[in-house]
């Protein structure tokens, strides 16, 4: 436990960083949005170019505010857990 609380300390944990893997749904996924927002990107003219950025900026804004809520909620979600499992009252007598 403790070398777990000291890597996190340390910066050796990073909860949020994930590697894609190269043949995973997730990957197909990536490039798939890639490849429409290169196909996109060609058919607006300036304005709309500006117009696609903010939006693209504003949705990886909102990604990654979903990605820390969600986060949150699942290490409390853990605690609760970890806290139930904790409760010597919860024992019944086998009946």
């Amino acid at each position: 436990m403790r070398k777990t609380l000291e890597d996190l300390y340390y910066g050796n944990i990073i909860p949020h960083e994930k590697r894609i893997s190269a043949k995973s749904e997730l990957q197909r996924m990536v490039s798939r949005a890639a490849e429409c927002e290169s196909k996109l990107t060609k058919l607006l003219n300036d304005e709309g170019k500006e117009l696609f950025s903010v939006f693209m900026s504003a949705q990886q804004e909102i990604d990654g505010i979903t990605a820390i809520d969600n986060f949150i909620l699942g290490f409390r979600l853990g605690v609760r857990l970890m806290i139930d499992c904790m409760d010597e009252n919860d024992i019944t007598d086998g009946r």
